[in-house]
Protein backbone atom coordinates (compact mmCIF):
# COMPACT_ATOMS: atom_id res chain seq x y z
CA UNK A 1 0.00 0.00 0.00
CA UNK A 2 2.94 2.27 1.02
CA UNK A 3 4.57 1.63 -2.42
CA UNK A 4 1.30 2.02 -4.46
CA UNK A 5 0.59 5.35 -2.31
CA UNK A 6 4.43 6.40 -3.81
CA UNK A 7 3.56 5.59 -6.95
CA UNK A 8 0.32 7.85 -7.29
CA UNK A 9 2.19 10.48 -5.49
CA UNK A 10 4.84 10.80 -7.85
CA UNK A 11 2.35 10.37 -10.38
CA UNK A 12 0.62 13.37 -8.76
CA UNK A 13 4.01 15.75 -8.62
CA UNK A 14 5.23 14.71 -12.29
CA UNK A 15 1.19 15.81 -13.62
CA UNK A 16 1.22 18.84 -11.73
CA UNK A 17 4.49 20.09 -12.68
CA UNK A 18 3.78 19.62 -16.51
CA UNK A 19 0.19 21.12 -15.91
CA UNK A 20 -1.95 18.05 -17.16
CA UNK A 21 -5.38 18.04 -14.62
CA UNK A 22 -6.35 14.14 -15.17
CA UNK A 23 -9.88 13.58 -15.42
CA UNK A 24 -11.36 11.39 -12.38
CA UNK A 25 -12.13 7.86 -12.20
CA UNK A 26 -15.65 8.17 -10.80
CA UNK A 27 -16.75 10.18 -14.21
CA UNK A 28 -20.49 9.00 -15.18
CA UNK A 29 -20.69 6.50 -18.26
CA UNK A 30 -23.28 8.84 -19.80
CA UNK A 31 -20.15 11.30 -20.35
CA UNK A 32 -17.62 8.70 -20.52
CA UNK A 33 -20.19 8.11 -24.06
CA UNK A 34 -20.42 11.93 -24.49
CA UNK A 35 -16.01 11.82 -24.84
CA UNK A 36 -15.97 8.95 -26.57
CA UNK A 37 -18.20 10.59 -29.52
CA UNK A 38 -16.53 13.87 -29.39
CA UNK A 39 -13.36 12.06 -29.88
CA UNK A 40 -14.47 9.66 -32.65
CA UNK A 41 -16.13 13.14 -34.56
CA UNK A 42 -12.79 14.89 -34.61
CA UNK A 43 -10.64 11.71 -35.53
CA UNK A 44 -13.09 11.34 -38.08
CA UNK A 45 -12.74 15.12 -39.58
CA UNK A 46 -8.84 15.42 -38.82
CA UNK A 47 -8.04 11.72 -40.17
CA UNK A 48 -11.00 10.27 -41.81
CA UNK A 49 -10.01 11.27 -45.60
CA UNK A 50 -6.51 9.94 -44.84
CA UNK A 51 -7.54 6.64 -43.34
CA UNK A 52 -10.00 6.20 -46.40
CA UNK A 53 -7.30 7.17 -48.66
CA UNK A 54 -4.80 4.51 -46.94
CA UNK A 55 -7.95 1.64 -46.92
CA UNK A 56 -8.68 1.72 -50.44
CA UNK A 57 -5.00 1.66 -51.55
CA UNK A 58 -4.61 -1.34 -49.47
CA UNK A 59 -7.65 -2.86 -50.70
CA UNK A 60 -6.35 -2.56 -54.37
CA UNK A 61 -3.59 -4.78 -53.29
CA UNK A 62 -5.99 -7.45 -51.28
CA UNK A 63 -8.03 -10.22 -52.47
CA UNK A 64 -10.98 -7.97 -52.78
CA UNK A 65 -9.10 -5.78 -55.93
CA UNK A 66 -11.91 -6.45 -57.84
CA UNK A 67 -14.34 -5.09 -55.24
CA UNK A 68 -12.48 -1.80 -55.23
CA UNK A 69 -12.21 -1.72 -58.85
CA UNK A 70 -15.52 -1.76 -59.18
CA UNK A 71 -16.04 0.71 -56.38
CA UNK A 72 -14.05 3.11 -57.85
CA UNK A 73 -15.88 2.73 -61.53
CA UNK A 74 -18.78 3.42 -59.90
CA UNK A 75 -17.12 6.48 -58.02
CA UNK A 76 -16.21 7.77 -60.85
CA UNK A 77 -19.41 7.53 -62.36
CA UNK A 78 -21.21 8.90 -59.34
CA UNK A 79 -19.25 12.14 -59.22
CA UNK A 80 -21.21 14.69 -60.19
CA UNK A 81 -23.98 13.76 -57.71
CA UNK A 82 -22.40 16.25 -55.08
CA UNK A 83 -23.65 18.50 -57.64
CA UNK A 84 -26.65 17.27 -58.01
CA UNK A 85 -28.60 17.01 -54.49
CA UNK A 86 -26.76 14.77 -53.06
CA UNK A 87 -27.67 11.11 -51.66
CA UNK A 88 -28.66 11.94 -47.82
CA UNK A 89 -29.26 8.54 -45.71
CA UNK A 90 -31.85 9.78 -42.51
CA UNK A 91 -30.27 6.43 -40.72
CA UNK A 92 -27.04 7.52 -41.29
CA UNK A 93 -28.02 10.92 -39.26
CA UNK A 94 -29.84 9.04 -37.23
CA UNK A 95 -26.98 7.58 -35.56
CA UNK A 96 -27.56 7.25 -31.69
CA UNK A 97 -23.59 8.88 -31.18
CA UNK A 98 -25.05 11.99 -32.61
CA UNK A 99 -26.95 12.12 -29.85
CA UNK A 100 -23.85 11.72 -27.15
CA UNK A 101 -22.12 14.45 -29.91
CA UNK A 102 -24.56 16.69 -29.52
CA UNK A 103 -24.45 16.46 -25.58
CA UNK A 104 -21.13 16.96 -24.79
CA UNK A 105 -20.87 20.64 -25.80
CA UNK A 106 -24.14 20.52 -25.74
CA UNK A 107 -24.77 21.90 -28.55
CA UNK A 108 -28.74 24.07 -29.27
CA UNK A 109 -31.06 24.96 -31.98
CA UNK A 110 -32.75 28.50 -31.66
CA UNK A 111 -35.13 29.30 -34.20
CA UNK A 112 -36.21 32.86 -34.47
CA UNK A 113 -39.37 32.48 -37.15
CA UNK A 114 -40.83 29.31 -38.53
CA UNK A 115 -39.66 29.00 -42.59
CA UNK A 116 -42.26 28.51 -45.11
CA UNK A 117 -42.23 24.70 -46.99
CA UNK A 118 -43.21 25.82 -50.24
CA UNK A 119 -40.21 27.71 -49.91
CA UNK A 120 -35.95 26.74 -50.37
CA UNK A 121 -34.31 29.24 -48.34
CA UNK A 122 -30.38 29.63 -48.24
CA UNK A 123 -28.50 29.17 -44.44
CA UNK A 124 -25.17 32.02 -44.67
CA UNK A 125 -23.52 30.65 -40.80
CA UNK A 126 -21.11 31.83 -39.01
CA UNK A 127 -18.72 31.98 -37.81
CA UNK A 128 -16.94 28.82 -39.26
CA UNK A 129 -14.58 28.19 -36.53
CA UNK A 130 -12.31 25.68 -36.49
CA UNK A 131 -14.63 22.66 -37.44
CA UNK A 132 -18.35 23.91 -37.52
CA UNK A 133 -18.81 21.93 -34.53
CA UNK A 134 -22.53 23.71 -33.77
CA UNK A 135 -23.69 24.00 -36.99
CA UNK A 136 -22.34 20.19 -38.03
CA UNK A 137 -24.69 18.74 -35.14
CA UNK A 138 -27.60 21.31 -35.87
CA UNK A 139 -27.58 20.18 -39.51
CA UNK A 140 -25.72 17.59 -40.74
CA UNK A 141 -27.47 15.33 -37.89
CA UNK A 142 -31.10 14.58 -36.54
CA UNK A 143 -30.05 15.02 -33.08
CA UNK A 144 -31.26 18.55 -32.16
CA UNK A 145 -34.43 17.46 -34.29
CA UNK A 146 -34.33 19.88 -37.16
CA UNK A 147 -37.32 18.77 -38.37
CA UNK A 148 -39.55 19.60 -35.31
CA UNK A 149 -37.94 22.67 -34.91
CA UNK A 150 -39.24 23.74 -38.95
CA UNK A 151 -41.62 21.23 -39.84
CA UNK A 152 -41.80 20.38 -43.44
CA UNK A 153 -37.94 21.58 -44.12
CA UNK A 154 -34.95 19.88 -44.59
CA UNK A 155 -31.32 20.51 -44.78
CA UNK A 156 -28.25 20.26 -46.87
CA UNK A 157 -24.47 21.39 -45.42
CA UNK A 158 -22.37 22.54 -48.14
CA UNK A 159 -18.87 21.43 -47.73
CA UNK A 160 -15.27 21.59 -50.26
CA UNK A 161 -16.29 19.58 -53.32
CA UNK A 162 -12.58 17.89 -52.68
CA UNK A 163 -14.40 15.53 -49.51
CA UNK A 164 -16.34 14.07 -52.38
CA UNK A 165 -13.46 12.57 -54.40
CA UNK A 166 -12.29 10.48 -51.31
CA UNK A 167 -13.04 6.91 -51.73
CA UNK A 168 -15.50 5.95 -48.50
CA UNK A 169 -15.41 8.89 -46.95
CA UNK A 170 -17.59 10.64 -49.53
CA UNK A 171 -20.32 8.29 -48.51
CA UNK A 172 -20.14 9.16 -45.12
CA UNK A 173 -20.70 13.30 -46.22
CA UNK A 174 -23.55 12.11 -48.86
CA UNK A 175 -25.23 10.23 -46.13
CA UNK A 176 -24.63 13.31 -43.94
CA UNK A 177 -26.69 15.46 -46.40
CA UNK A 178 -24.01 17.40 -47.78
CA UNK A 179 -23.15 18.66 -50.91
CA UNK A 180 -20.86 20.82 -52.74
CA UNK A 181 -19.87 24.39 -52.71
CA UNK A 182 -20.23 25.29 -56.09
CA UNK A 183 -22.98 27.21 -57.70
CA UNK A 184 -24.13 24.90 -59.80
CA UNK A 185 -24.81 22.76 -56.40
CA UNK A 186 -26.29 25.91 -54.62
CA UNK A 187 -28.77 26.82 -57.82
CA UNK A 188 -29.83 22.95 -57.71
CA UNK A 189 -30.51 23.02 -54.15
CA UNK A 190 -32.78 26.29 -54.33
CA UNK A 191 -34.72 25.33 -57.56
CA UNK A 192 -38.67 25.07 -56.57
CA UNK A 193 -39.24 23.54 -59.95
CA UNK A 194 -37.33 20.67 -58.57
CA UNK A 195 -38.10 20.68 -55.09
CA UNK A 196 -39.43 22.87 -51.98
CA UNK A 197 -38.49 22.88 -48.31
CA UNK A 198 -35.34 22.74 -48.75
CA UNK A 199 -33.09 24.96 -46.04
CA UNK A 200 -29.20 25.12 -47.97
CA UNK A 201 -26.22 25.54 -45.22
CA UNK A 202 -23.35 27.38 -46.27
CA UNK A 203 -20.10 28.62 -44.20
CA UNK A 204 -19.81 32.00 -46.61
CA UNK A 205 -16.54 32.46 -44.41
CA UNK A 206 -15.00 29.21 -45.51
CA UNK A 207 -11.65 27.87 -44.58
CA UNK A 208 -10.52 31.33 -44.58
CA UNK A 209 -12.56 32.13 -41.67
CA UNK A 210 -11.42 29.22 -39.61
CA UNK A 211 -7.61 30.67 -39.30
CA UNK A 212 -9.48 33.72 -37.52
CA UNK A 213 -10.83 31.24 -34.89
CA UNK A 214 -10.05 32.06 -31.48
CA UNK A 215 -12.13 32.04 -27.99
CA UNK A 216 -13.92 35.02 -27.11
CA UNK A 217 -13.29 36.47 -30.85
CA UNK A 218 -15.82 36.86 -32.94
CA UNK A 219 -14.36 37.19 -36.81
CA UNK A 220 -16.22 36.62 -39.47
CA UNK A 221 -15.04 37.07 -43.17
CA UNK A 222 -18.22 38.78 -45.26
CA UNK A 223 -16.97 42.09 -46.85
CA UNK A 224 -15.82 40.14 -49.80
CA UNK A 225 -17.76 37.35 -49.82
CA UNK A 226 -20.98 38.39 -52.04
CA UNK A 227 -21.03 35.24 -54.76
CA UNK A 228 -24.04 33.58 -52.02
CA UNK A 229 -25.46 37.33 -52.55
CA UNK A 230 -25.76 36.42 -55.93
CA UNK A 231 -26.96 32.72 -55.67
CA UNK A 232 -30.03 33.90 -53.34
CA UNK A 233 -30.68 36.85 -56.06
CA UNK A 234 -30.99 34.63 -59.23
CA UNK A 235 -32.28 31.61 -56.94
CA UNK A 236 -34.92 34.30 -55.35
CA UNK A 237 -34.50 32.39 -52.16
CA UNK A 238 -34.70 33.79 -48.91
CA UNK A 239 -31.44 34.51 -46.88
CA UNK A 240 -31.20 33.58 -43.39
CA UNK A 241 -28.61 34.65 -41.03
CA UNK A 242 -27.44 31.51 -38.71
CA UNK A 243 -25.07 32.53 -35.97
CA UNK A 244 -23.50 30.03 -33.42
CA UNK A 245 -22.79 31.35 -30.59
CA UNK A 246 -20.00 29.74 -28.93
CA UNK A 247 -18.32 28.67 -31.85
CA UNK A 248 -14.79 30.18 -31.14
CA UNK A 249 -14.50 28.28 -27.89
CA UNK A 250 -14.69 24.87 -28.67
CA UNK A 251 -10.56 24.98 -29.48
CA UNK A 252 -7.25 27.04 -27.95
CA UNK A 253 -5.79 27.06 -31.75
CA UNK A 254 -2.52 28.66 -31.23
CA UNK A 255 -1.91 32.30 -32.36
CA UNK A 256 -1.33 33.32 -35.59
CA UNK A 257 -1.08 37.07 -36.07
CA UNK A 258 -1.47 37.93 -40.22
CA UNK A 259 2.45 38.55 -40.48
CA UNK A 260 3.48 35.64 -38.36
CA UNK A 261 4.95 33.21 -39.62
CA UNK A 262 2.52 30.22 -39.00
CA UNK A 263 -0.03 32.30 -40.86
CA UNK A 264 2.19 32.63 -43.98
CA UNK A 265 2.17 28.71 -43.64
CA UNK A 266 -1.17 28.18 -43.44
CA UNK A 267 -2.42 30.59 -45.79
CA UNK A 268 -0.08 29.37 -48.74
CA UNK A 269 -1.61 25.46 -47.77
CA UNK A 270 -4.88 26.84 -48.03
CA UNK A 271 -4.51 28.27 -51.54
CA UNK A 272 -3.27 25.35 -52.72
CA UNK A 273 -5.53 22.83 -51.26
CA UNK A 274 -8.49 24.88 -50.07
CA UNK A 275 -8.19 23.35 -46.82
CA UNK A 276 -7.06 25.33 -43.68
CA UNK A 277 -4.52 23.54 -41.83
CA UNK A 278 -5.45 24.35 -38.42
CA UNK A 279 -4.21 22.88 -35.04
CA UNK A 280 -7.36 21.78 -32.99
CA UNK A 281 -5.74 22.48 -29.59
CA UNK A 282 -8.67 21.15 -26.67
CA UNK A 283 -8.33 18.30 -24.48
CA UNK A 284 -7.37 14.50 -24.23
CA UNK A 285 -9.89 11.43 -23.48
CA UNK A 286 -7.95 10.88 -20.23
CA UNK A 287 -7.08 14.38 -19.40
CA UNK A 288 -8.39 18.30 -19.98
CA UNK A 289 -4.92 19.90 -20.92
CA UNK A 290 -3.86 19.09 -24.09
CA UNK A 291 -5.26 17.09 -26.98
CA UNK A 292 -7.39 17.39 -30.03
CA UNK A 293 -10.54 16.76 -28.21
CA UNK A 294 -12.86 19.50 -28.44
CA UNK A 295 -13.62 21.19 -25.10
CA UNK A 296 -17.14 20.78 -23.30
CA UNK A 297 -18.22 24.67 -24.05
CA UNK A 298 -21.76 24.93 -24.84
CA UNK A 299 -22.43 26.07 -29.02
CA UNK A 300 -26.23 27.34 -29.66
CA UNK A 301 -26.89 27.96 -33.05
CA UNK A 302 -29.76 30.63 -34.02
CA UNK A 303 -31.06 30.53 -37.03
CA UNK A 304 -32.58 34.48 -37.29
CA UNK A 305 -35.73 35.90 -39.60
CA UNK A 306 -35.83 35.30 -43.24
CA UNK A 307 -34.80 38.42 -45.47
CA UNK A 308 -36.90 38.60 -48.83
CA UNK A 309 -34.50 38.09 -52.38
CA UNK A 310 -36.08 39.85 -55.32
CA UNK A 311 -34.92 37.33 -57.88
CA UNK A 312 -32.76 38.67 -60.71
CA UNK A 313 -31.21 36.36 -63.17
CA UNK A 314 -28.66 39.04 -63.86
CA UNK A 315 -27.70 41.37 -61.04
CA UNK A 316 -25.88 44.09 -61.47
CA UNK A 317 -22.62 44.84 -58.84
CA UNK A 318 -24.78 47.38 -57.54
CA UNK A 319 -27.71 45.39 -56.94
CA UNK A 320 -25.42 43.02 -55.31
CA UNK A 321 -23.78 45.27 -52.96
CA UNK A 322 -27.61 46.83 -51.90
CA UNK A 323 -28.60 43.36 -50.88
CA UNK A 324 -25.13 42.60 -49.40
CA UNK A 325 -25.19 45.70 -47.58
CA UNK A 326 -28.99 45.00 -46.09
CA UNK A 327 -28.15 41.15 -45.41
CA UNK A 328 -24.60 42.34 -43.50
CA UNK A 329 -26.93 45.04 -40.97
CA UNK A 330 -28.97 41.97 -40.56
CA UNK A 331 -26.53 39.36 -39.37
CA UNK A 332 -25.20 42.33 -36.71
CA UNK A 333 -28.49 43.04 -35.94
CA UNK A 334 -28.86 39.43 -34.76
CA UNK A 335 -25.70 39.19 -33.06
CA UNK A 336 -26.43 42.04 -31.28
CA UNK A 337 -29.83 40.79 -29.61
CA UNK A 338 -28.99 37.23 -29.13
CA UNK A 339 -25.36 37.85 -27.46
CA UNK A 340 -26.52 38.40 -24.02
CA UNK A 341 -28.24 35.16 -23.88
CA UNK A 342 -25.76 32.96 -24.82
CA UNK A 343 -22.27 34.72 -24.41
CA UNK A 344 -20.33 35.57 -20.81
CA UNK A 345 -19.26 38.79 -20.97
CA UNK A 346 -20.89 39.52 -23.52
CA UNK A 347 -20.65 43.44 -23.42
CA UNK A 348 -17.28 43.41 -24.28
CA UNK A 349 -17.87 41.21 -26.88
CA UNK A 350 -18.01 42.49 -30.37
CA UNK A 351 -18.45 41.23 -33.80
CA UNK A 352 -15.88 42.01 -36.50
CA UNK A 353 -16.51 41.93 -39.86
CA UNK A 354 -13.30 41.67 -42.68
Amino acid sequence: MNMMDAILGTFHYISEAVGIQWAPLNVPMSRRLQTLAATAWICLVLFGEAAAILLFIQLIYSQFWWLTLLYGIWMLNDLDVCHRGGRKIEWVRNWSWWNYYRDYFPIKLVKKQDLDPSRNYLFACFPHGVVCSGAFGAFATNALNFYKVFPGMTCNMITLGGHFRVPFFRDLVLALGSCASSQESLLHLLDKRKHTGKCVVLFVGGAAEALDSHPGEYKVILSRRKGFIRVAMKSGSPLVPVFSFGEPDVFRPPNNPQDSLLRKFQEKVRQLTGISPMFPIGRGVFQYSIGVVPLRSPVTTVVGEPMEIVKNMEPTDAEVDAVHAQFTQRLVALFEAEKSKYLKDHEKVQLVIT
